[in-house]
């Protein structure tokens, strides 16, 4: 009679690592802030990121009963990834198989900690679950392309009363791998949490990835920037809230300038806030603009304007160097990545 042996879930092969108390340094991987892995509207979004440039292949795909995972749902991410980095450092042992508590991860990135947030907070979870990545980043052969959920899976952990009272989750291996690479996460600042836009978000993460501590900083024309955000919006759209976003100055240490050439062609340059305050200019009140479909993040001023004419001027430069207009094309150039390390762990000061 043969004995059947059952196979051993992940779950099961996996070393429980338990979330560490106390405040942590957030810390954001850099692949995800330098590539469209997510939804920036907080609409339901079922239209599939299709993102190629150069080698570096994207897919991003969402179920209808969830949409795709947002760039808020993103925040759990980092949250994983300051777990891991804060343990690594101290020298304990990490794991995949992370246990929390709601309130953990709530407090962490800035939520409330009512019975709405919780039931937010899974939402999330589900999102982050059922939309499914496949990517050549990291890859050894670009042709290959490596598939994953951002959550393996997750459950709720009950007490002797059968009330909830914490969140199991598994991270994948790419982004797991990531982490655990310390040329390849970055330190963000906390107030990050607090940008209630999408673009504002997804913009933060891309200049805090390019321009870190460059005295110089770093520029990006609008056209790369629509085909880098994997936007919906029509790009006339996308570049008037580019424009805004500048006049506003929410970034948390850094400063946004739109230079304009000659020929028309608008670009976005960014460089450190120089105040010691960490912000650029002052921040005025974000009003709704004209035309704002679905849901307005809370806080947003009910004040509707039309976007004001554009001066002939070329606008002013923050930095007397060239733009560095080649990172348009070597952020996407794996050739070039081991350049973009090297520099990168002159940042770890920052970590």
């Amino acid at each position: 009679m043969s004995v059947r042996h059952r196979t051993r879930s992940e779950r099961e092969q996996l070393e429980l690592f338990r979330a560490l108390p106390g405040d942590l340094a957030p810390r954001d991987a850099q692949d995800l802030m330098a590539y469209p892995f997510f939804s920036l509207a907080k609409t339901h979004r079922t239209t599939p990121i299709d993102f190629r440039m150069n080698e570096i292949a994207i897919r991003v795909e969402a179920v209808p009963e969830h949409g795709m995972a947002t760039i808020w749902d993103a925040d759990v991410l980092i949250w994983a990834a300051s777990q891991i980095v804060e343990a690594r450092d101290a020298g304990l042992r990490t794991s995949r198989l992370m246990a929390a508590t709601p309130r953990e991860i709530l407090t962490f990135t800035g939520r409330g900690t009512g019975a709405r947030d919780y039931h937010r907070l899974k939402a999330a979870l589900d999102r982050l679950q059922s939309t499914t990545v496949a990517t050549s980043l990291r890859q050894i052969n670009e042709r290959r392309m490596h598939r994953f959920s951002w959550i393996n899976e997750w459950t709720e952990r009950a007490d002797a009363h059968g009330n909830a009272d914490g969140i199991d989750l598994i991270m994948p291996d790419w982004f797991y791998r990531a982490v655990l690479d310390d040329a390849l996460v970055l330190t963000i600042d906390p107030a990050y949490f607090s940008l209630t836009g999408g673009l504002e978000r997804w913009l933060y993460r891309l200049v805090r990835k390019h321009a870190g501590h460059q005295r110089a900083g770093w520029r990006f024309d609008f056209r790369h920037l629509h085909v880098k955000s994997a936007s919906l919006s029509p790009f006339k759209r996308f570049a008037f809230e580019l424009r805004d976003i500048a006049r506003r100055q929410p970034l948390p240490g850094y400063c946004l300038v739109v230079e304009r050439e000659t020929g028309g062609r608008e670009l976005l340059a960014f460089t450190q806030a120089k105040s010691s305050t960490g912000s650029c200019g002052q921040v005025v009140e974000a009003h709704v603009l004209s035309g704002t479909n679905g849901h307005v993040p809370s806080g947003t001023g009910p004040t509707c304007y039309q976007e004001p004419k554009q001066a002939n001027s070329r606008g002013r430069s923050i930095a007397s160097e060239p733009p560095n207009l080649e990172s348009n094309v070597e952020e996407s150039n794996p050739s070039v990545v081991g350049h973009h390390r090297d520099r990168w762990k002159t940042d770890r000061s920052a970590r």
